[in-house]
């Protein structure tokens, strides 16, 4: 089955998005949600993302905290709309868990430097 395209701003927005990365020092940004299954409403959606960090970040770029901080909010600025982001963690709520991997798309993998599906 073909997943629908992702929402118009992270298409008309990849390249920047990729910049992002680089300055914030990620090693991988995932969309999920409405910008990834084919429901986002331009009038009200906002973006979900997961993120990891590398560790190995040249610490120009900051703390894990102060580089996470920025990129949500450098994310908001690009896309001019709420930005929720967490950590590529885990996810305990088994509900949560599941609409998440049913929706989860990769925007940026450093290792693979993969442009949207």
């Amino acid at each position: 089955m073909q997943r629908p395209p992702l929402a118009q701003p992270l298409m008309q927005h990849h390249d920047e998005i990729v910049a992002l990365c680089r300055r914030y020092g990620v090693e991988r940004l995932e969309v999920f949600g409405s910008a990834a299954d084919g429901r986002f409403d331009p009038a009200r959606s906002d973006f979900d993302f997961i993120v990891r960090l590398r560790r190995d970040a040249d610490p120009v770029q900051g703390s894990l905290g102060r580089r996470f901080v920025g990129l949500a909010e450098s994310l908001e600025a690009l896309l001019g709309r709420a930005v929720d982001l967490m950590p590529d963690k885990p996810i305990v709520n088994p509900y949560f868990r599941s609409a998440v991997e049913a929706s989860r798309r990769v925007l940026y993998d450093r290792t693979a430097a993969q442009a949207p599906a």
